[in-house]
């Protein structure tokens, strides 16, 4: 068989497993949390949340809502290198983003069924 019938062959078995494969993934919630920011980022956000006092009070006073709250930790990044991540019960997390113009980073406390939100502040002030 000539190298350009091997070709074709190739690229047509190739084009039909795509279009199989669009045809069985399309509309499902297909998501790929592998890389350690995202596995982290999907935890806390799975579990119930609550809120310290110094949260609560910088939610107020910056005017965020649990719902924007829960944007800023679903598309943050995680800052491991501030994180404490060896704890053996909760894990405390540094996550940053930015919201109305303002890099903001959420110190959260991630324990086995719990999240809590220890503190929000402005990262360089």
């Amino acid at each position: 068989m000539k190298f350009i019938h091997r070709v074709g062959y190739y690229l047509g078995g190739f084009s039909i497993g795509l279009v199989l494969l669009a045809f069985f993934l399309s509309g499902k919630n297909v998501s790929c949390d592998y890389g350690p920011n995202a596995r982290t980022v999907k935890n806390i956000a799975i579990k119930k949340k609550a809120y310290s006092d110094k949260a609560k009070a910088e939610m107020f006073s910056r005017s965020i809502d649990s719902a924007a709250l829960m944007k800023l930790i679903m598309t943050g990044n995680v800052n491991f290198s501030k994180s404490d991540t060896r704890a053996d019960s909760c894990k405390v997390y540094y996550i940053e983003n930015s919201f109305n113009d303002q890099n903001l980073e959420l110190q959260i406390r991630n324990c086995d069924s719990l999240a809590t939100i220890l503190s929000i502040h402005s990262l360089g002030n």
